[in-house]
């Protein structure tokens, strides 16, 4: 007999709390294991969340906070396009109708209360996103950096059925698969991403037996309040108050990025106020979007912002639907932080969604600096090498660690994943086995960390050898300007970009380059060390 104590029971909350997580977990862990490319076996850029029948967010995994805070507007995307039935499977990747950049592939899968979640009454959604190595595009990986419009970047996918009331739709995944480079590699992944919803719906399905349908949906609901609750409690606990704060992006106000340009930069501006259990972020002073995929769509920003809440607020809460209404943004659509067509996005994800968390969180370090950290490395360091049309052809991605920013309680941590992304580094067995690459130096990057009371953690060098004729992507931040020090901590080193070849002349790359390479020769990123935190004064 299903249990009939109230949702709202603390208890009950806590069991329906971590059973939810787990389902996410689980969905992870499914597509981790039947990926084909090593960008989502080894690297782990994936993430997954359940959504409840009104579309409202209520667990997600402890992914890649980018691709989940931006994930409630894919969802609400594709039911505004479709009445999902259980069975059902719909995909998105368009930046404008909740996608992130293309790479990000977005499949959603209606769940109900019988036959594993496939037919029966509504209970809910599961949906999973997974950055595919390559979608097309003027470059391996989807991302070049001299694109001037999103359709440089690849192929845009508007909400489509993948299943519908009478199968798969086969011509639709081939449709997917034919648009990338490497089509063998997009069939597995997009199977992969089949797997993970449908263990999901298996064990969303078997809650639903066990509590009854009801009792599910007025769990999910009583969830959703808890986050609230718990992350306005925390706001109320701190002083209300309106700070500024200003940093700047490595690219000019055109959309140049050589390196005049990044060392002076765009700048991007905010005012965060608390009022009350009410965080409110203005961004509205932010300059136009330009031609640089250094732009980001609303919900990437909105992503940013639901991070650094989190952050300074109350982390253990439910990362949930209830979260985000605590929280106000104000953005201007046309600008660099709400970017519409036609405008390339595909570094405002990876790039401007961390330079947003050292933006915010610049601001609030003048309210809270007991919750606020020194700045992370600010970047994600990407780096994508791929095929010129000769030989076999391949696509490698990855994102490179640095250093961790000094916190009030404690250093830095060295060579670790900050701020949006939460991926680990691609094994370099893993690495030369799947790619004509040959990892040199992979190694932390010594006292790069600012100094401080707590030291900014360091950065990595990482350096690749290229074993034949390709073209190389580099997307990096963090270049002209280290990231800030607070409470007297000083900044960290800036990273660094070159390109070495095989006679040992070396060139200087600019933060944000695509570029032909030749066999032997090598990229090497040397990426930003933390920010330090207080003076070292105080600790001695």
């Amino acid at each position: 007999m299903a249990d009939q104590r109230p949702p709202t029971d603390p208890a009950r909350l806590q069991v329906t709390r971590h059973a939810l997580d787990g389902v996410a977990e689980q969905m992870g862990v499914a597509l981790e294991r039947s990926a084909y490319s090593p960008n989502i076996t080894e690297r782990l850029d994936l993430s997954a969340a359940i959504f409840s029948p009104s579309g409202l967010m209520v667990a997600q995994a402890e992914h890649i906070p980018v691709h989940l805070g931006s994930m409630p507007a894919s969802v609400e995307s594709i039911l505004g396009a479709f009445d999902l039935a259980p069975g059902m499977t719909a995909v998105v990747n368009d930046p404008y109708r909740g996608g992130s950049h293309l790479p990000d592939i977005t499949l959603v899968g209606a769940v109900g209360d019988r036959d594993d979640g496939r037919s029966g009454q509504l209970i809910g959604y599961v949906a999973n996103r997974a950055h595919h190595a390559d979608i097309a595009g003027a470059a391996p990986g989807s991302m070049p950096a001299d694109a001037t419009d999103i359709a440089m970047e690849g192929l845009r996918i508007p909400p489509l059925l993948l299943v519908d009331g009478h199968g798969e739709r086969k011509d639709v995944i081939e449709m997917l698969a034919a648009n990338s480079r490497t089509p063998t590699e997009r069939h597995g992944d997009l199977r992969a991403q089949f797997a993970a919803n449908h263990a999901g719906a298996a064990r969303l399905c078997e809650m639903a037996a066990e509590r009854g349908r009801d009792g599910l949906l007025a769990d999910m609901d009583a969830l959703v309040d808890y986050a609230e609750r718990r992350i306005r409690a925390a706001l109320s606990e701190m002083p209300d108050g309106e700070w500024t704060f200003s940093d700047w992006l490595e690219v000019a106000a055109d959309g140049s990025m050589d390196a005049d340009a990044q060392a002076v930069g765009l700048e991007l501006h905010t005012t965060v106020a608390i009022r009350g259990d009410q965080l409110v972020v203005d961004l509205t002073r932010c300059p136009p979007q330009v031609p640089a995929n250094v732009n980001a769509v609303r919900a990437v920003t909105e992503s940013a912002a639901l991070f650094v809440l989190r952050l300074v607020t109350d982390p253990d809460a439910p990362a949930n639907a209830g979260t985000a209404r605590a929280m106000t943004v104000r953005t201007t659509p046309g600008t660099i932080v709400d970017a519409v067509f036609p405008a390339p996005v595909a570094t405002g994800n990876v790039e401007t969604s961390q330079r947003l968390v050292d933006l915010l969180l610049g601001a609030l370090a003048q309210g809270v600096p007991d919750r606020v950290p020194a700045a992370s490395q600010g970047t994600m360091n990407n780096i994508l090498i791929g095929s010129t049309g000769q030989g076999t052809p391949f696509a490698y991605y990855e994102t490179i660690g640095g250093g961790e920013g000094g916190t009030p309680g404690r250093r830095g941590m060295d060579g670790v994943h900050t701020g949006m992304t939460n991926t680990r580094n691609t094994p370099v067995e893993a690495l030369e086995v799947a790619y004509p690459l040959r990892v040199v130096r992979s190694e932390l990057r010594s006292g790069t960390g600012g100094e401080g009371m707590h030291a900014g953690g360091d950065g990595i060098v990482r350096e690749i050898e290229v074993l034949t004729h390709a073209r190389v992507t580099v997307q990096t931040e963090r270049r002209a300007r280290g990231p800030w020090g607070l409470e007297g901590g000083r900044s960290g080193q800036p990273g660094r970009n070159t390109l070495i070849r095989p006679d040992g002349t070396t060139q200087v790359l600019p933060a944000k380059v695509t570029l032909t390479v030749q066999a032997g020769d090598r990229i090497r990123l040397e990426t930003p060390g933390g920010g330090g935190w207080g003076t070292q004064a105080a600790h001695r």
